[in-house]
């Protein structure tokens, strides 16, 4: 399966991009669920929209809250029954 690729530009660092697994809807606000390796057990990381509607492209932060981060999991793990998440 060939996996969308999206590159990521935090604010005074380098463009580095994810290949998106997957994305869910929680609460109103879209998650991507995106990983450094195309192939293998790559780094996964989820991230949240947060774009504001004058944004000419997506805008996009890292989940590090533990209470989203469990309510998320499950969905991810649910959407891809392959995929483990630790």
């Amino acid at each position: 399966m060939k996996l969308e690729k999206i590159t990521f530009c935090p604010d005074g660092d380098e463009a580095v991009e994810f290949f998106v697994l997957d994305s869910q809807r929680l609460a109103g606000v879209n998650y991507l669920l995106v990983t450094d390796s195309e192939v293998g057990d790559g780094e996964a990381l989820i991230l949240k929209d947060v774009s504001a509607d004058a944004d000419l492209e997506a805008v996009y932060e890292i989940v590090e809250d533990d209470e989203t981060l469990g309510a998320l999991v499950p969905l991810f793990e649910d959407s891809l029954e392959d995929i483990e998440l630790e």
